[in-house]
């Protein structure tokens, strides 16, 4: 006979500091319950997984990739804003990352208070060994979540405090903050420790038939991802080549398990916006959730579809940024490119694959219907409608329906680390420790190759560019393999580029100086014949040679309308 279990319900929210220390994330149960149980401590481990990022459109609606030139959030009653009019302060802020601190402090407690012998009690139960194999693993998952929250907190604040243990009320305001390099060492050394300890499966399907828990390459990836920021101008101001090439190092060990690899986007599930998101042969680790919702869709969806909103819109900037399908830079002096922006005149595209697997444009279809973004179409000129000319189609789900006759959620799940950017993280620190071409003794790739395998996977031309301009090709590639997935306002910051967002969001003197548009790519797009016949192509690009004056009103950032 098996010994019956008790079911812990958890708290809705938790202190900082440490609260009673007889009652542990339950209710009502004695903190030697709630640790003497196997359900109970499911639960408990499932309770500090569950401050994961979700939907990463977490402030109101917005993604950080709305502060940046990849999107604009099409309500402007957003606190997304403050960013761009400078008014974000400690009393005005978005995406604080606070409820980090409460899964730290939830992570410490079940560190200090778990006991696996706990369970001896449950030996002659008939799945008692695989109830104690499974728990096993339950410190090793928690201590890798605290340290991603950890790192989470640091990328926002640099500085943080160091909570390794839970802490009484009187104590939490004394602890001093660690600085940012001792913060990604902690990071690293215990991502150090866990893979020493072989704490974690590599792939939890393998081991106990189970998916989207931490597994040993997620945990290397962490250490990459962290080494990357401490390497990267904001924190190594110097360029202290010893940094880039911990980083290097720290890639070149995910590249190592020879478990992950990067198939034809085309065919890849993390592309698709649908349930099969954790089939993808990249995907690493993920922010999983199990209920069936259509809140993402219509926070984003073209508004004139039912119950949309519009919400986080990609700029031309962005689109700009994919390269014809021959690998060519997008030209607006060029009239093949612009007569052939997205697609040619039999409809075959003429753009990097991805550009249709991240944006929706004016002429693309959505859930069988034409979008239109042109001046009197039908996704446009009503509140909420994009301000860009385009919608996002990156993360949607075709099969939900926001119909409230007959409404479909799905489950929805996001990616948190995948292979792609672990080439690319390895190939920006290989390319700043030795260059685009060397690849020393022990490691996979040159910066070159690493770079040139994401760009297989679209079937993209290889990048054959030197020096500096290897560089702002890999920062390119980053910007649109990664895009809304929460990266380009880091990456923004830790390379210390925001002055790419000062001109999107139109700074007078940036406009001042960059104020003019080349006159034959205007022209271009007012002649064409094709723009009378796709409707008519009006969002046009004024960029950082863009024109800025009264014969284009501007409409905030940059883009510009013509009537």
């Amino acid at each position: 006979m098996k010994i019956k279990t008790y079911i812990v319900i958890m708290c809705a929210s938790l202190l900082v500091a440490g609260c009673s220390l007889d009652f542990d994330e339950t209710n009502g149960d004695t903190k030697e319950t709630a640790y003497s149980y196997y359900d109970n401590l499911e639960k408990l481990v499932a309770y500090v997984y569950s401050f994961l990022p979700t939907d990463l459109d977490r402030n109101d609606g917005a993604m950080l990739e709305s502060a940046t030139d990849n999107s604009i959030y099409s309500w402007e009653q957003n606190t997304i804003y403050d960013i761009g009019n400078n008014v974000w302060s400690p009393i005005k802020t978005i995406d604080t990352g606070w409820d980090y601190f409460d899964a730290i402090r939830s992570a410490n407690s079940f560190l200090e208070n778990f006991d696996i012998e706990v369970l001896n009690k449950f030996e002659y139960n008939d799945d008692y060994e695989e109830i104690k194999a499974k728990a096993t693993l339950f410190p090793y998952e928690v201590r890798f979540l605290r340290a991603f929250y950890i790192f989470e907190l640091a990328r926002r604040y640099g500085n943080i405090p160091l909570l390794l243990r839970t802490y009484e009320p009187e104590e939490i305001n004394l602890v001093e903050p660690s600085s940012f390099d001792a913060v990604v060492d902690f990071i690293v050394t215990e991502c150090d420790r866990i893979i020493a300890d072989n704490g974690l499966p590599v792939d939890h399907r393998d081991y106990r038939g189970d998916t989207g828990r931490a597994t040993k390459g997620a945990v290397l990836a962490l250490k990459s991802r962290a080494l990357l920021y401490a390497a990267s101008p904001l924190h190594n101001p110097s360029g202290e080549p010893a940094k880039w090439e911990k980083a290097a190092k720290a890639a070149a060990a995910v590249i190592a398990m020879n478990k992950y690899s990067l198939p034809k986007v085309g065919s890849d599930p993390l592309y698709m916006g649908d349930n099969n998101l954790f089939n993808s042969p990249q995907l690493i680790f993920e922010r999983r959730d199990g209920a069936k919702t259509s809140t993402f869709e219509a926070r984003n969806e073209p508004m004139g579809y039912e119950g949309s909103k519009g919400g986080n819109t990609p700029t031309q900037n962005l689109v700009d940024a994919f390269e014809m399908k021959n690998g060519t830079p997008f030209d607006w002096n060029n009239a093949d490119h612009v007569r052939n922006m997205y697609v040619d005149e039999l409809g075959n595209p003429t753009r990097d694959p991805r550009l249709y697997l991240n944006v929706l444009y004016n002429g693309a279809t959505w859930l069988k219907q034409r979008v239109e973004t042109n001046v009197g179409g039908l996704h446009t000129g009503m509140d909420g409608a994009t301000k860009t000319g385009y919608y996002l189609r990156k993360h949607m789900n075709a099969q939900v329906s926001l119909n409230p006759v007959s409404p479909l959620g799905k489950e929805h799940h996001f990616p948190l680390f995948r292979y792609a950017e672990i080439l690319l993280n390895y190939a920006e620190a290989m390319y700043h420790w030795v260059g685009e071409d060397t690849k020393p003794t022990d490691y996979p790739y040159s910066a070159r190759e690493a770079l040139n395998l994401v760009r297989d996977c679209a079937d993209m031309k290889h990048v054959e560019e030197t020096g500096n301009a290897f560089l702002e090709r890999l920062r390119n590639e980053r910007r649109i393999e990664l895009a809304f997935e929460d990266h380009r306002f880091w990456d923004i910051r830790r390379w210390k580029t925001g002055e790419v967002v000062n001109i999107l969001l139109g700074d007078d003197a940036l406009s001042a100086q960059h104020g003019r548009v080349d006159k034959a790519a205007l022209n271009i797009l007012l002649d064409h014949p094709r723009v009378e016949a796709d409707g008519g192509v009006k969002i046009v690009y004024a960029a950082v040679n863009g024109l800025a004056g009264p014969a284009l009103p501007k409409l905030g950032h940059r883009f510009y309308l013509l009537n």
